[in-house]
């Protein structure tokens, strides 16, 4: 009987690990590439949608296999948390379950063979019901167990305001390395509460879910309005600008391409050398905060005519030392943030530098190094790599959360977005 109950409960075990490891944006498919999901028109926006609107998200991917497959897409509602929800699909998706991509074509003057994917999601046949998170899920031949990869986006029901507002903390740990957010949530009157932490609101800087921050208690509670300015739970590291990568033309050197060579019919592209820009003075320029455009000089259209490259990053430590106890990683959406596998990079003893090649397609890339402990744990540190400036220009959403009573999943109720040097307030 107890050999029974311990089988039980490893099973128990590995089916919610499974569960979590399919709500975050995952390359499962050894052949795809540059899978991007964004706001029609804009690579570098935050894939958001309204539910009583006509917005419309684009996906892209690649396939390097080469030749045309069966995808498919289906979508999963999932809680404030990003844990799965309880519902059934037939709940939250009206239409059919499972969409087709029909839009594909063949890479053509690239001299890397691939098939280029595109859908428009939601599409007129299978679209969400409900507000709240989800994981769009691409796979193959109808079959869900075949995953190539997954994409969070976020549809809101808008029945809050939100207002922000990007201060420097007051606290001396935090004065000179970190950034608060002043939130403010106005409910609709209709939403009754039976508790202030009713409310979840979740902030994401430059749209990145690796290093959100989700809150459950405000600090100032008046009528149907919830102030969170706490800066010991809304403070964060607020890093530097991030480094950049022109690859827009493999003819050409770009200023932070040291080299270009072309092997077997492969493009070898040598980046500069990274050093440590801790202690260094704080620059400001214009980025993409982390994200990357695909984007060509040479052709018409980037997504089925870009070519790809393998692409070398080397990052030089303090005294060519390796880090101790820790572990360096490439940053960025090249990486989805440090958390692919090819984002750890390799300690080169006899060069002194950490090392690691991406195979990348042609556009505009921002970058950074992070470390953390071995094995992975913990939150990402810019500490010993970029160093933190509290004057950094980054984008911040919020995002506010509310389960209603009896209801079974979070919905998403109010949104807004702004940034550090340049911001907006929701009222």
């Amino acid at each position: 009987m107890k050999r029974r109950s311990l089988l039980l409960w490893l099973i128990f075990i590995v089916a919610a690990e499974c569960a979590t490891a399919q709500t975050a944006n995952e390359i499962y498919g050894s052949t795809i590439r540059s899978a991007k999901l964004y706001r029609l028109g804009d690579q570098t926006s935050f894939p958001v949608i309204d539910i009583n609107g006509n917005d419309a998200l684009q996906m892209e991917f690649d396939d390097l296999d080469n030749r045309v497959k069966n995808y498919y897409y289906t979508f999963q509602l999932c809680n404030a948390d990003w844990t799965p929800s309880i519902l059934h699909p037939f709940e939250y998706i009206k239409g059919f379950q499972n969409v087709r991509i029909t839009t594909y074509r063949n890479s053509s003057i690239a001299m890397t063979r691939y098939v280029n994917y595109q859908a428009q999601v939601p599409d007129r046949n299978c679209y969400p019901s409900k507000s709240g998170n989800y994981l769009l899920k691409v796979f193959l031949d109808s079959d869900t167990s075949k995953l190539a990869f997954t994409k969070r986006f976020v549809v809101v029901n808008n029945q809050a305001t939100v207002g922000a507002q990007v201060q420097q903390p007051y606290n001396a740990q935090y004065f000179k390395s970190f950034q608060k957010l002043s939130i403010a949530v106005k409910t609709d009157p209709r939403i009754q509460l039976f508790s202030p932490s009713d409310l979840k609101v979740v902030v994401l800087q430059n749209n990145n879910w690796q290093t959100s921050l989700y809150i459950d208690r405000p600090t100032i509670t008046r009528g149907n309005y919830y102030e969170y300015s706490d800066e010991s739970i809304t403070a964060m590291p607020s890093a530097r600008e991030f480094r950049w990568l022109d690859l827009r033309s493999l003819r050409l050197l770009s200023d932070r391409v040291q080299r270009m060579d072309v092997i077997n019919d492969s493009t070898h592209i040598y980046v500069k050398p990274d050093p440590s820009r801790t202690g260094m003075p704080y620059i400001y320029y214009r980025d993409l905060n982390g994200s990357y455009t695909i984007e060509t000089m040479e052709s018409i259209n980037p997504f089925w005519q870009g070519d790809y490259a393998f692409v070398h990053f080397s990052y030089f430590p303090p005294d060519n030392r390796p880090y101790e106890g820790r572990d360096v990683y490439l940053f960025g959406e090249l990486t989805n943030y440090g958390t692919d596998a090819t984002a750890k990079m390799e300690f080169n003893k006899e060069k002194g530098a950490y090392e690691r090649i991406l195979f990348l397609k042609q556009g505009y890339y921002n970058y950074a190094y992070m470390t953390k402990p071995f094995k992975g744990q913990g939150y990402p540190d810019f500490s010993q790599t970029e160093g933190d400036y509290w004057g950094t220009e980054n984008a911040y959403t919020v995002l506010v959360y509310y389960r209603p009573f009896g209801a079974r999943a979070d919905e998403l109720i109010g949104y807004t977005t702004l940034n550090s040097t340049f911001q907006r307030q929701g009222f």
